[in-house]
């Protein structure tokens, strides 16, 4: 018997090998203990010179007949004809005579999808044979949006499928209506990572996204009588974009026990044994780049049963339900993001889902690691990791596991590499937002990373007891694990540890860690491990995508698209801004994007608005620290003053549409009482005939991605209005002013670099300041607290069932009447009332108002999310870009 048969586990039952992907003799470890067939791999998963051996071994006559028939990207609208008839025929089984319009999107999309692929083959093969520095970006979230039309504009091919679908009968708009947003995410930490991807891609540098592959996404918003309801979202129905890969496919390992024992040369070794096994299964999505044949990779995994799908002798023995319950429990994993943790089995399946994507990630990029026959001590020179937020922190503990009970290496040498690999994100000053896990839920899931914390921990604290002698007291509170009842780990501190750099997403949020939830590890590291990087946005996406128009128009006085890759050329934006037939086209260009908003309101909802009346727009996830709760007692206060006016006086009043949308968590029940107070107040407002088209409410159902393209563009004032200090960046405030509507908002996360940029007479801004909000709290709760008379009248119509039942708003009003109102709701209600009545009267001048919008927009070039990834890859990655060849060669 061979070696290796001899370290093969036994087999549960045989598996057949695949016809396309045999199994081969060659084992290797993915767990201490456990062990599955590694399949054959096509060329494109050898390394550089495994690939030249191959490509010399090719006979010339087959080589000459592969490149004779290797596929040509369309470049003409008869091509893309070509290319979509011949989906739409064999790959959908349709033909001329049935082909609808989700037909004709299957068609052009599969097109696209194949042009992407070429690209996408030869980027790989590039990175590959250069064989340098990837960064490998982790983010539970990935709000993508549709990928069609980002796919047209960013290989530069939307006019040539806009004719060819026009030759075949459809509209090109109708045609990309037909997508449904991918639900990888939900809010701006998912947002976020999708904008850094189009940039990597667009600035050329090699990187892969990690995230998971959600069924059915975070849910479906539906609001029925007022209430959000979540539904199940079916958006993979059918998904031309991704790209099933059932031969990378990784065992994930929970529960079980850790068994320790001398080996032979007396070191002492760790074995995680027993447990369950999941397994990890890759989707690859292209993420194609700007004006660039890069083409990078978002690797997406979703989780099944290691054990098969069906177990036969179970179901032949009558036992139909258990005959399935590993691969539903299995797919569970990834079925949900964000499953409600608000019960104890929630919290397990949070935990198992962190840990099973870190896992099945770490070992791909080892995997891809030890392809190259690098030493172990230049991993950080082939691999940087960033961690987006505190989700992704496991892939700490776990590359130290990897590196030690697997690899071999010594404590210290691993954690040399481990603290040289990752980089971590910050994205809130929140205290309760920090995620934390208790030490029992993580013993029974992950031993062995419980006891790796813990080795990490000892060491962190020895080195902190050695540098502070007299300082003891620090020690609990820098402690990864918190001494509690029960006992928790902190996962940002895990971060923090593990990390050579820690960064906050604008310039207060970055200043402010340092000052709060992390002033005690500046001291121990010194300010040097904490840096900032300013969130931005990609301009592709947020201008050119969802403002073509207005693209065009900023183009067309700039001479080209460029400042699509160097935003900053928008400050020549500037030298039109009293060009008289600029601003006309400009002022146009704003009320027909208002007019496709009030349609799509028309279309969803029946409420018919005015296109020239203000639209006030607050679209974000929903909490309280965003404030909605704010802006919806703010209308009240409006329409109670003006019901209070005569019809004279109202004749004055500018015309406000105000605009709400935004999900909140499932478990969440006062974010939830928001929506509910928002649709009530709706209710009433809308149907209120003194006040008329004066005061419309909207709350626009199952926000994304999509709705924001229309939503944006239309803005002519967004409210961007947490508490000082509470909201890390935001980058829905940038994207409103690129496209030229304007801000209200508190001095908080980005709003204070957008007001340095394009200048105190461009916003509106209210409210407290950041360094005043903790005396503020603290008087609420043992001063003389007085809540401000407006708001209180405003409670008195809520109280006295103005908007449907009081009952059902108690506790929203009791939160900032009897506890303590946390969020400054009383201390800012007056100062934002009287900063609307501002804009009241600003808007009233167009001139100048579109005067502010021309100048904004002209202002924004540092928001680029380009200008983000370069400052992460010098500063914090030490990345280089790797532009590509002219041609792709045959060797992958």
């Amino acid at each position: 018997m061979s070696t290796s048969e001899e370290r093969r586990p036994p087999a549960l039952r045989e598996r057949r090998p695949s016809m396309s992907a045999p199994v081969s003799d060659i084992y290797e470890h993915v767990g201490p203990t456990f062990t599955r067939p590694k399949h054959k791999r096509t060329a494109t998963g050898f390394g550089a010179s495994e690939i030249k051996a191959v490509e010399a071994a090719i006979p010339e006559p087959q080589r000459a007949a592969w490149i004779k028939h290797t596929p040509k990207p369309f470049s003409t609208p008869e091509e893309f004809e070509k290319d979509a008839i011949r989906h739409i025929e064999t790959t959908l089984a349709r033909s001329m005579y049935n082909c609808d319009e989700l037909a004709a999107y299957s068609g052009t999309a599969l097109a696209f999808r194949d042009r992407l692929i070429m690209s996408w083959n030869q980027t790989q093969q590039q990175h590959t044979f250069a064989d340098q520095k990837r960064v490998y970006y982790l983010s539970l979230e990935f709000l993508m949006g549709r990928a069609l039309d980002n796919a047209m504009l960013n290989v530069g091919q939307k006019d040539v499928a806009a004719k060819g679908l026009a030759d075949l009968g459809f509209r090109i708009e109708d045609i990309i209506n037909q997508e449904h947003d991918a639900a990888l995410g939900n809010g701006g930490l998912g947002r976020l990572a999708a904008c850094f991807l189009d940039s990597l891609a667009s600035l050329d540098f090699p990187a892969w996204g990690y995230g998971l592959r959600y069924r059915y996404g975070i849910f479906k918003q539906e609001i029925i009588d007022g209430y959000q309801v979540e539904v199940p979202d079916y958006w993979l129905d059918f998904n031309p974009w991704e790209f099933p890969r059932h031969d990378v496919a990784v065992d994930i390992q929970f529960y079980g026990h850790v068994n320790r024992y001398q080996n032979d040369e007396g070191k002492t070794v760790s074995q995680w044994e027993g447990g369950e096994i999941v397994r990890a299964v890759a989707y690859d999505v292209p993420v194609p780049g700007y004006g660039t044949e890069t083409t990078n990779n978002l690797r997406l995994w979703s989780s099944k049963a290691a054990s098969g799908e069906f177990d036969f002798q179970k179901f032949n023995s009558g036992e139909y339900e258990s005959s399935v319950a590993d691969q539903q429990r299995a797919e569970t994993i990834s079925a949900v993001l964000y499953p409600n943790d608000n019960l104890d089995r929630g919290k397990e399946l949070r935990l198992k889902q962190q840990y099973f994507w870190c896992a099945a990630s770490l070992h791909d990029i080892v995997r891809r690691f030890k392809k190259g026959g690098h030493a172990w001590k230049d991993f950080p020179n082939q691999v940087a990791i960033q961690l987006n937020d505190t989700h992704p922190t496991l892939a700490i503990p776990e590359l130290q596991r990897i590196l030690v009970d697997v690899e071999g290496l010594e404590w210290d040498e691993a954690w040399i590499i481990v603290h040289k690999t990752f980089s971590y994100t910050n994205h809130t000053v929140l205290p309760e937002a920090l995620e934390k896990w208790s030490v029992p839920l993580m013993q029974l899931l992950l031993p062995r990373h419980l006891q790796i914390i813990y080795d990490i921990n000892l060491q962190f604290l020895q080195f902190v007891e050695r540098t502070f002698p007299k300082e003891r007291e620090v020690l609990s509170r820098v402690s990864i694990i918190e001494e509690s009842q029960p006992k928790m780990v902190r996962m940002a501190y895990l971060a923090v540890i593990g990390s050579h750099k820690v960064n906050g997403v604008a310039e207060l949020h970055s200043d402010l860690i340092k000052t709060t939830i992390f002033q005690d590890f500046v001291k121990i590291y010194g300010p040097d491990k904490f840096t900032n990087v300013t969130n931005g946005i990609t301009p592709r996406r947020w201008l050119h995508q969802a403002n073509p128009r207005l693209s065009a128009l900023i183009a067309s006085k700039l001479g080209s698209y460029d400042f699509l890759k160097d935003l900053t050329q928008l400050n020549k934006v500037e030298n039109f801004v009293q060009d008289q037939e600029f601003r006309k086209e400009w002022r146009e260009i704003k009320l027909a994007n208002k007019a496709r908003l009030a349609k799509h309101i028309k279309d969803t909802t029946g409420l018919e608005v005015d296109p020239k009346a203000l639209f006030d727009i607050q679209v974000k996830r929903i909490h309280e620290y965003k404030r909605q709760q704010l802006n919806i007692f703010g209308v009240i206060h409006r329409w109670l003053a003006l019901k209070a006016l005569s019809p004279e006086e109202r004749k004055a009043t500018v015309p406000r549409v105000f605009i709400f949308g935004g999900k909140a968590a499932p478990g969440y029940w006062m974010a939830k009482t928001v929506i509910h107070l928002i649709n009530q107040v709706g209710k009433v407002i809308n149907a209120d005939s003194d006040v008329g088209d004066l005061l419309k409410v909207v709350f626009v159902e199952d926000y994304n991605v999509s709705k924001a393209e229309i939503i944006v563009p239309a803005s002519d004032i967004s409210e961007h209005i947490s508490t000082a200090g509470t909201e890390a960046s935001g980058t829905s405030n940038m994207k409103f002013v690129l496209n030229g509507g304007l801000i209200i908002g508190t001095c908080d996360g980005a709003n204070i670099e957008i007001t340095r940029e394009i200048g105190e007479n461009n916003i509106f801004l209210f409210g407290n300041l950041a360094e005043d909000v903790e005396e503020l709290r603290h008087g609420h709760l043992y001063g003389n607290y007085q809540l401000d008379e407006g708001l209180a009248k405003v409670f008195d119509e809520i109280r006295n069932g103005r908007f449907g039942d009081a009952q059902a708003f108690t506790a929203l009003i009791n939160a900032i009447v009897d506890h303590g109102d946390y969020y400054l709701v009383s201390d800012d209600f007056n100062s934002y009332c009287k900063t609307q009545e501002l804009i009241d009267e600003a808007y009233k001048d167009q001139e100048e108002w579109l005067t502010k919008s021309i100048t904004s927009v002209a202002r924004m070039g540092f928001f680029s999310s380009d200008r983000c990834i370069e400052e992460y890859a010098e500063t914090i990655w030490n990345l280089e870009p790797q532009k590509p060849k002219e041609s792709a060669a045959l060797d992958a």
